[in-house]
């Protein structure tokens, strides 16, 4: 297949895309590559996969240097009229929309942002899908969308009608966009709601990241709501598995749809949701503990109280892909951090690795717990 990645700068799209070239894929990266955390980790993604930072240009396509199949484009997905030409260029069979604001915490100080790239931004994917009537849409959600809800584990059965944050309002809002596609144009759309992504190359706003540096330097790292509080930890190779199993297959109309007793996850329209996600939730204090491990030093902790936009736990339900796509995460947590810390001590203390220490800094400052 030709399909397009947005955010191919970014953590699950680069996996995704490395990935979809592998299998023989052909690949259309889109970025606009902004400085939400330091631009030089989102430089040295592309140039593994052959796109070297000099060659870039906003509105250029680069073709990479490793793989045959892969074309990158720096543009904005709020840029309507550049991204209306990568349609126009590329015949694609599927688009995966992952570039959008991230972070919970971010949200709370500049909404804006993620009104313009996650609201706009989604409306400009939808509007192209549809003119190019495009065979599968996928995008990136949230299991921040669960908000308020306490029934464990999550499940895409549940209401999700009670954000804590912006940010899980966007998503749920991008779920409520695509629905609207998919029963006016026949546009088949899948929500993708990740749970707690972790692995190497991951963001440096990610609790993984900030508490392996923070570890290494000798600094203390701050731990919300006391450590009481657990995630759905998910590697990276297993998001990445999900997504794919997914594109291959395009959202279809459930015949048996009530609106009378309405399944929030499936509709009379192509349209799905699923979590992706381990299904097995991990207490904070053990990851921490496995961080420990992995560096050989303890963490000089310092407790505080749960942060606004926050939620204490979450747990994904994943059923439905193991029903339908028979999806089976194989990543322990013990494996998965090990794995991070390896690649971190790799690309951020050897001397050859250089980044900026004042950009670092900044996303220091601004760390927060990931939902």
């Amino acid at each position: 297949m030709k399909v397009l990645v947005t955010g191919t700068a970014g953590f699950i799209g680069f996996h995704l895309a490395k990935r979809l070239l592998e299998r023989g894929d052909e690949v259309v990266g889109v970025d606009n590559i902004n400085d939400y955390y330091d631009v030089n980790l989102k430089y040295a993604r592309l140039k593994e996969h052959g796109v070297l930072q000099k060659q870039i240009r906003y509105g250029e396509e680069v073709k990479s240097e490793k793989y045959s199949g892969y074309k990158f484009i720096k543009a904005d997905l709020t840029d309507r009229a550049a991204l209306q030409n990568i349609f126009d260029e590329h015949k694609l069979d599927a688009v995966c929309n992952l570039a959008a604001q991230a972070g919970v915490r971010y949200s709370l100080t500049n909404p804006e942002a993620y009104i313009e790239s996650n609201i706009n931004g989604f409306l400009n994917i939808l509007e192209c899908c549809r003119y190019a009537k495009i065979n599968h849409l996928l995008y990136a959600s949230s299991s921040s969308v669960y908000g308020l809800n306490k029934k464990m584990p999550f499940s895409v059965k549940n209401n999700v009608d009670h954000p804590v944050s912006l940010y899980a309002a966007s998503k749920k809002s991008n779920e409520l966009m695509a629905h609207a596609y998919s029963h006016l144009f026949n546009l088949p759309t899948t929500a993708l709601r990740f749970f707690t992504v972790y692995g190497p190359w991951g963001r440096p706003d990610m609790a993984l990241f900030i508490f392996t540096k923070s570890i290494l330097e000798g600094k203390p790292i701050e731990i919300f709501n006391n450590g009481n509080m657990s995630r759905d930890f998910t590697y990276i190779d297993d998001i990445v598995e999900g997504i794919v199993r997914l594109i291959d297959k395009p959202a279809k109309r459930n015949s048996n749809w009530d609106a009378l007793r309405p399944d929030p996850s499936s509709s009379k329209a192509p349209y799905s949701i699923f979590n992706i996600g381990r299904g097995a939730p991990v207490s904070l204090l053990e990851f921490i503990q496995e961080i420990e491990n992995n560096i050989g030093v303890v963490a000089n902790k310092k407790y505080l109280p749960m942060q606004d936009g926050d939620v204490a736990d979450t747990w994904a339900d994943v059923s439905g892909l193991e029903t339908e796509l028979n999806y089976q995460p194989k990543v322990s947590v013990k494996e998965g951090v090990r794995n991070f810390v390896n690649w971190y001590k790799m690309h951020y203390c050897a001397p050859e690795y250089s980044i900026s220490p004042a950009m670092m800094e900044t996303q220091f400052q601004h760390a927060m717990w990931r939902l």
